[in-house]
């Protein structure tokens, strides 16, 4: 089975929008609703979190959906039961902590992730020795992509290894900060710029502190895309209809 998500970058293409949404909020069943949605707005990957109830690097915005998600009763089995009624057209992502996708079973994990179209895999605490070591040979063996993060404290040497055992796209993290906070984008540029310099072979896609169309494109200045999440959730959070607030969210954008 292809993977959607190394065909997209295999060209390094530029302006890729991701974003990112929390699996089961506002309601249970919305998770292929928001999907559906994203999909028909023509946005080039969508990320989707698994709600867990201490998720570090998440700010409010993302924390409560993931609170209030959790309340509705979704876990990895609903999600990936959601996941099989839906034929993805884009690239999709899981995001989610280690300890779930351990307690599930990493092999049985990836493999779900495979019968159901997930193409690549950001799990922000789970350690580069221990992804080699004990993780990759499965992640390759379901051709799945592991999504590595750095960040502004993030040492060159690390970067390098990091570009080395890619094999789908680098997040880099605009900021110190949690996600969805009221830093401003701008002071990523410096940062984002010595990472255009390093001139690595995978693509890079940042995210944090994205909130529209004049961020996302001072973003694409500086590497491949962008990421929103905690502003997508705020304005598909109290609206009648989600699908619509998507349309004219990812339309915003995109404009």
């Amino acid at each position: 089975m292809n993977n959607k998500l190394t065909e997209l970058l295999k060209n390094k293409p530029q302006s890729l929008l991701n974003i990112f949404f929390t699996a089961g909020y506002p309601q249970l069943e919305d998770t292929t609703t928001l999907l559906t949605a994203l999909e028909n707005a023509k946005v080039d990957l969508v990320e989707i979190g698994i709600p867990f109830s201490d998720p570090l690097a998440d700010g409010p915005t993302i924390q409560e959906s993931s609170k209030i998600a959790l309340e509705n009763g979704m876990s990895i089995e609903k999600l990936f039961s959601q996941l099989e009624n839906h034929t993805p057209k884009v690239p999709v992502l899981l995001m989610g902590y280690l300890n779930p996708v351990m307690q599930y079973g990493l092999e049985n994990f990836c493999k779900k992730c495979q019968e159901v179209g997930v193409d690549g895999l950001i799990v922000p605490d789970l350690p580069m020795y221990v992804y080699q070591t004990e993780f990759k040979q499965i992640f390759e063996k379901y051709n799945i992509s592991n999504i590595f993060l750095v960040t502004p404290q993030t040492s060159e040497k690390r970067i390098r290894e990091i570009d080395a055992n890619s094999n789908g796209f680098i997040y880099a993290v605009s900021s110190a900060s949690t996600t969805g906070s009221k830093a401003d984008f701008s002071a990523a540029a410096d940062y984002l710029g010595k990472l255009k310099d390093m001139k690595l072979k995978t693509p890079i896609l940042t995210g944090f502190n994205i909130k529209n169309e004049q961020n996302f494109k001072d973003a694409c200045k500086y590497v491949n895309g962008a990421i929103i999440g905690s502003e997508f959730i705020r304005q598909i959070t109290d609206v009648d209809d989600i699908a619509n607030a998507t349309a004219n969210f990812v339309a915003s954008i995109k404009q």
